[in-house]
């Protein structure tokens, strides 16, 4: 892996597979919805690795890849997504730990998500996060997501800090390349939903198996 910025500045996240494990609470709508739709649910390992990829994706699993029909229940579906209340919703292992030690040190930390803001926003709060993040990009903060870089510039932007100072930590391809062309450290988040890929494949400058080990990382840096 190359050498981590010097010094470091901050430290951005994919939300859905990289900070929150959000999984439960997707398929628990999308099972929801396929019951009113009289159709059988599919099984949760086939939607949880798709996660990442969106509410589309997961829908996708349980209603076929036709564009027409999946925005035919996207409204329910996301009417039912927040009547969960995000119960299920956790920060995955060692999470929470990595970014008391991010704070702890005055680095700066935020969310680059392609989940619309103001479902990020319900996140944030059942985590009891939303005071802490120094950045939060949505996927309609701007006209354009990821892959795109802009939205991680912009993160860097709000947060106050240099690209080339930041890591970009997430657990799908459109993360490692925005990260890259916006100029910062990008990290495979190894403990996500990755989507049956392999994220070598992705060439981030860094997999990290798990939080603890990206956050023992930062101690040597």
């Amino acid at each position: 892996m190359k050498p981590l910025p010097q010094p470091l500045a901050g430290v951005f996240f994919d939300l859905d597979g990289t900070l929150a494990d959000s999984a439960r609470d997707m398929y628990d709508a999308l099972a929801a919805l396929c019951t009113e739709h009289d159709t059988a649910p599919p099984e949760f390992g086939v939607v949880r690795e798709t996660v990442s990829r969106g509410a589309r994706a997961v829908l996708a699993r349980g209603f076929g890849d036709d564009p027409a029909a999946i925005d035919a229940v996207l409204p329910r579906f996301l009417d039912l997504y927040i009547a969960t209340g995000m119960r299920h919703t956790r920060l995955f292992p060692g999470v929470a730990e990595l970014l008391d030690k991010l704070e702890a040190h005055a680095i700066r930390w935020g969310i680059v998500s392609n989940k619309a803001g103001h479902l990020v926003a319900l996140i944030l709060a059942a985590l009891g996060c939303e005071q802490r993040v120094a950045a939060v990009v949505g996927g309609d903060t701007l006209a354009r997501r990821k892959p795109d870089p802009a939205p991680v510039r912009h993160a860097c932007e709000l947060a106050g800090v240099m690209p080339a100072q930041c890591l970009f930590v997430g657990d799908d391809p459109r993360d490692i390349q925005a990260g890259r062309e916006a100029g910062l450290y990008t990290v495979v988040a190894g403990w996500g939903y990755l989507d049956g890929a392999d994220p070598r494949d992705w060439r981030p400058d860094a997999i990290a198996i798990d939080a603890d080990q990206l956050s023992g990382w930062l101690d040597r840096a």
